[in-house]
């Protein structure tokens, strides 16, 4: 097979690429190694920036979105008993919006069936070679038959794990990570959230966020060891704890359910450089991962999507390939601000196994600071509903 560019990863970042070089008018093939049934059952994040949501829009997957979305002009942030809130309009004139990335998902492989858009999913053993050639290629196994896509450039949005980021030799990577010494236990249930905006909390016994997915579904999520089990929390322990991290008001609130689906996520930083190695371009998870307290993982995939969207498009309207050659660069500019929000806002949040006393004094007075300023709160709220792009 033929195309222009190849799409490894039927993730947001490659289906939102896909439709945007659709739009474009450029040829892509796009290669997911699970069924569509398994991408579509994978719970993540679901606040989305301003400029994705504009991106959605640009792609013409924003309908849906737009009707059940729920805009958010503020977020709070727990401690000491109290709550304290940020006014995200009224410090940066924007807002977010709370839309599940499962929804985001589904638009786009809806927006891509209905354009003809050729996806294959279930595409075994995948390879890239060649991406230092002007005709990279990308092998598979399908139903026990190989194919073969030859291509001009290849857009690896398969995730961390997948194998764009691999097929790049080690001498030309260069990695940098913290990994943190805990993780998120979250569970989905069909109940009413607790409040109209996201809770983030800072207790003595851990974190704790209550965000929501619809107005009729919620997610909750608490720091927790990362040798526990899903099977270590039952239903019951979650929703017992939980209430002794939240205050008063917030407790009374909330609504205890059967869980629908319950897991446990490390939190790490990670990112990967250059995102680019020959005709070969990393986007999304595949060149950076953030821990999600800052909500920047969805958003900064689909930001990496714009900046490398616009640039192939470019080169095939203007044979240009100076788009492509500043995208590794632009990428990451804002790939190490989101990183730095996002280990700024975990550092704030969590407890840090074993802190000294001097830690815990300036975590204090770090939040104490921000609820005291206005400048303080502006740079939180700049950072949360995205910088430009």
């Amino acid at each position: 097979m033929r195309t222009q560019v190849a799409i490894i990863g039927a993730g947001p970042s490659g289906l939102l690429l896909g439709q945007l070089l659709h739009r474009a008018g450029i040829e892509t093939i796009i290669l997911e190694q699970r069924s569509k049934d398994y991408v579509l059952g994978r719970i993540r994040a679901g606040v989305l920036e301003q400029g994705t949501v504009e991106l959605l829009d640009e792609a013409g997957c924003g309908s849906r979105m737009r009707q059940e979305g729920l805009v958010h002009e503020g977020i709070e942030i727990a401690f000491g008993g109290a709550r304290h809130r940020i006014d995200l309009k009224a410090l940066t004139g924007k807002t977010v919006l709370v839309y599940g990335q499962t929804e985001v998902t589904r638009d786009l492989m809806e927006a891509r069936e209905t354009a003809g858009a050729p996806i294959v999913y279930e595409a075994l053993s995948a390879r890239i070679s060649d991406i230092e050639t002007g005709h990279p290629r990308v092998r598979y196994r399908k139903d026990d038959a190989e194919y073969e896509i030859e291509c001009d450039y290849v857009a690896g949005c398969d995730g961390f794990h997948g194998i764009s980021r691999q097929s790049i030799p080690e001498q030309a990577l260069r990695t940098y990570e913290r990994v943190y010494p805990f993780g998120w236990l979250g569970i989905l249930v069909d109940k009413p959230p607790l409040a109209d905006e996201l809770i983030y909390v800072n207790h003595p016994r851990g974190f704790a966020l209550c965000s929501m997915r619809s107005a009729t579904r919620s997610r909750y999520y608490l720091q927790c060891r990362l040798d526990e089990q899903v099977s270590d929390w039952s239903d019951e322990r979650f929703w017992d704890e939980l209430e002794r991290r939240l205050d008063p008001e917030a407790r009374k609130s909330l609504q205890r359910g059967p869980s629908i689906e319950k897991s446990i996520a490390p939190l790490r930083s990670f990112v990967a450089e250059p995102m680019r190695f020959g005709n070969l371009f990393l986007a999304g998870d595949a060149a950076h991962i953030v821990p999600p307290t800052g909500a920047k993982g969805l958003n900064l995939a689909a930001s990496d999507v714009a900046y490398l969207s616009r640039a192939l498009a470019s080169r095939y309207r203007s044979s240009s390939t100076a788009e492509l050659d500043a995208y590794p660069q632009r990428a990451l500019a804002r790939v190490w601000k989101a990183v730095r929000f996002s280990w700024w806002m975990t550092q704030m949040l969590h407890r840090f196994p074993e802190p000294s006393g001097f830690d815990e004094r300036i975590q204090a007075a770090e939040l104490e600071y921000l609820f005291s300023s206005k400048l303080a709160q502006a740079a939180l709220a700049e950072n949360y509903v995205g910088l430009p792009y």
